[in-house]
């Protein structure tokens, strides 16, 4: 885990909000139709939803959860045409203590 990337992912506002609103999904999104319960993807969201929701470009959202993605924030899975993405629970919870541990 990469403290930096995460705290650079993580300044910009949008990306913090992205993080937020995906700790409880279902209060935030509607039903992801395309992802299929087989799946094994438990509150994924697809990027045209966080889209939506954001009020920016899907290309712009795209970016901005890769770069979430890459700092350890995010995970993601691709199904069919669609790529959803969910937070990585341990991977926050393990920056949570790292950064406690320091304070």
């Amino acid at each position: 885990m990469d403290k930096l990337l995460i705290i650079k992912a993580l300044s910009n506002e949008t990306r913090f909000k992205i993080l937020e609103w995906l700790k409880e999904p279902e209060a935030h999104f509607g039903p992801q139709s395309h992802l299929a319960k087989e799946c094994d993807f438990e509150n994924g969201i697809c990027v045209g939803s966080i889209a939506e929701k954001a009020g920016l470009a899907q290309s712009v959202i795209s970016g901005y959860l890769v770069k979430m993605q890459k700092s350890g924030l995010l995970q993601s899975k691709r199904v069919g045409q669609w790529t959803y993405y969910r937070r990585d629970e341990e991977n926050i919870r393990r920056f949570k203590e790292s950064v406690q541990a320091e304070l």
